[in-house]
């Protein structure tokens, strides 16, 4: 059975959206970022642009695995 990590994230810039989004299209497993009352996919620029970059936002990664993707995000992860 799948498990769901929840960890915060941060971007500081458009770009940082951008980046985000390619290293999630990378991975098979779904992604769920959520602020206030949206809740996107992880893999969608526009869905991303709903989010309020001025505070951390909820990530929900639902794998078993993902030490590949939480190596390469490092940057945004609100430590």
């Amino acid at each position: 059975m799948q498990t769901v990590k929840t960890l915060k994230i941060h971007f500081v810039t458009i770009a940082d959206l951008y980046d985000f989004v390619e290293i999630a299209e990378k991975y098979p497993f779904d992604i769920v970022l959520m602020s206030g009352h949206y809740k996107v996919d992880g893999k969608s620029l526009m869905g991303m642009y709903c989010l309020d970059l001025l505070h951390d936002i909820e990530m929900q990664v639902h794998t078993d695995g993902g030490e590949e993707f939480f190596a390469e995000i490092d940057r945004f992860i609100v430590k």
